[in-house]
């Protein structure tokens, strides 16, 4: 330890502003002002999501550190591994993070280095349609001295036990939480930055990262057949921002699809959707779709990860085959067509959010596991 502050490395794929990034930062907050924490991202200057952290937080971003990327060659390793030194904790994030695992296994004893905890939340595209096989036995070798490794999903945590070859002691699952009271009450229709929603205005929203894994272009094309009354919101930033546009243009609704960019408080503003849509190649247990639930708004998405086992049975018809866009076409067809029927599936949605999946049960989880990992009886 390092006098009686906790000092934290955070190293993450990135931390752009997404699932994952603003799960951490919510922990980071509920950690307190009394630790000290370091973050590092693999792409150059993706910290969006710093935005979301506490200002009385003792954070810094150590651009001395080593880079995450590049080939894993003993000597890069070696830098990584020396990097880590002088921390009580190292959190690392993700297949963008997984070399300092590596060297993490391989120096780790040597240096005594801290514990390290990882954290698997999904893929991007280049695995979205399936595990690469020389990721899988890089996983496995490098994950052997980690204390633990945190998985959101069933799907992950079968994949982390079976492909990944990892122990059981060593696998986590710590489902994704939120404070879902803050999700319930009414936005103000200006809510979210540059744009009002008028009175009988319909939104179909999402919250994502524009990336190619969340495949925002068939999103568009599903929402294109809707009325010319509905408007498609879409939360967040990204390079996918200019397919995005032009797929818009491309169905001749560029007028009705709106890029209002990133909202560092998704709570204020999801309960403005009359339909919370996802169109995602590979997800794992969205956090948004969380928080969609508890503002009691209904889910159009296709069936990857968990999203199925998430929303109660009321929703599953609208939880539609993986990749099938006529699927995920009908089902926004059909909830934007029955005011009833969204009211309905909504509130029983807000109900299954508040009962399984308040943030207080998920920050207690990941104390425990990283009071357990530094072999303390709390945390912080």
């Amino acid at each position: 330890m390092n006098g009686t502050r906790l000092r934290i490395l955070h190293l993450h794929s990135s931390f752009a502003p997404g699932g994952k990034e603003l799960r951490a930062a919510r922990l980071m907050n509920a950690f307190g002002s009394e630790v000290d924490h370091a973050v590092v991202s693999a792409q150059p200057g993706a910290y969006g999501a710093l935005a979301a952290l506490d200002p009385g937080l003792a954070v810094t971003c150590p651009q001395d550190f080593p880079s995450l990327q590049g080939r894993p060659g003993p000597l890069r390793l070696l830098r990584l591994a020396k990097a880590m030194r002088g921390f009580d904790l190292v959190l690392t994030y993700n297949w963008g993070a997984m070399d300092a695992v590596l060297a993490h296994r391989l120096y780790g004893a040597w240096l005594g280095l801290p514990p390290l905890v990882h954290h698997e939340d999904g893929f991007n595209e280049d695995e979205a349609g399936g595990l690469k096989p020389s990721r899988n036995g890089f996983r496995r070798i490098a994950l052997a001295r980690a204390s633990a490794l945190v998985v959101p999903s069933q799907r992950l945590e079968a994949i982390a036990l079976q492909a990944w070859h990892q122990p059981r002691a060593r696998v986590r699952l710590i489902i994704n939480g939120i404070d879902t009271a803050a999700c319930r009450g009414v936005p103000s229709p200006d809510a979210v930055p540059g744009l009002v929603k008028a009175p009988g205005g319909k939104w179909v929203g999402t919250l994502a990262g524009l990336r190619a894994v969340k495949n925002l272009p068939r999103l568009v094309r599903a929402f294109a057949a809707l009325p010319d009354d509905w408007r498609l919101v879409i939360l967040g930033e990204g390079p996918e921002r200019g397919t995005i546009e032009a797929q818009a243009e491309a169905c001749g609704i560029a007028e009705r699809v709106h890029l209002p960019g990133f909202v560092s408080a998704p709570s204020r503003v999801v309960g403005l959707f009359d339909i919370f849509a996802l169109s995602s190649d590979s997800e794992q247990f969205p956090i948004s779709v969380v928080e969609a639930m508890a503002a009691g708004v209904p889910i159009a998405s296709p069936a990857v990860g968990d999203v199925a086992e998430m929303v109660p049975v009321e929703n599953r018809p609208f939880v539609t085959p993986a990749g099938d866009e006529a699927a995920l076409a009908d089902s926004l067809a059909r909830l934007a067509a029955d005011e009833a029927l969204r009211a309905s599936i909504g509130a029983a949605n807000q109900g299954r959010a508040m009962a399984d999946y308040d943030e207080g049960t998920m920050i207690r989880a990941y104390r425990e596991t990283y009071a357990r990992a530094m072999g303390r009886s709390a945390f912080p």
